[in-house]
């Protein structure tokens, strides 16, 4: 087990240093990495395996896209346009694994709602990983449309957590 004290403390001396990453493994497997990129600054993660998407029969043909302009059979022509708007959104995904928080502490106001004017650098909600609680900022201004996320849900790596809609 990795002392979390001495994590932030290496996540302080990065921040002030010129290095920009660091990665430490320990003798059982654990390993950290620590970077200052944009989007993960001073955040920790941890490797974990991502999941592979499930791959379709070669006999099952490939239902056309709302990209392609065509609507499927019997699909009304409203919802294809509603797919068609949701592919404009900007997505805000988790830059780690962890368990996703809407608000700063239970019972307090969510930091964000649906329909909600957001700017860049904002604060959308927490990621808490290893008892680290990490504060994840928009990377896009405009209108929250969708929270893809429940409250205290496990979140992986990549997952789309918010969608933004910056023409709104």
């Amino acid at each position: 087990m990795i002392d979390l004290r001495y994590v932030k403390k290496l996540i302080e001396m990065i921040d002030e240093s010129t290095v920009d990453s660091i990665e430490i493994s320990s003798d059982k497997g654990m390993k950290i990495r620590i970077s200052k990129s944009p989007q993960q600054r001073g955040t920790v993660q941890v490797a974990a395996p991502m999941p592979v998407p499930a791959l379709l029969p070669a006999s099952v043909p490939a239902r056309p896209t709302p990209a392609e302009g065509v609507a499927a059979a019997g699909e009304p022509e409203t919802q294809t346009r509603a797919e068609a708007s949701k592919t404009q959104l900007l997505e805000v995904k988790s830059p780690m694994v962890g368990t996703f928080y809407h608000s700063p502490e239970p019972g307090a106001k969510p930091y964000v709602a649906v329909g909600d004017r957001v700017a860049k650098g904002q604060i959308l909600c927490i990621i808490e990983a290893m008892k680290i609680m990490n504060e994840i900022e928009s990377e896009y201004a405009g209108v929250l449309r969708e929270i893809a996320v429940q409250d205290a849900q496990p979140v992986e790596y990549g997952q789309v957590l918010f969608r933004i809609d910056p023409n709104g």
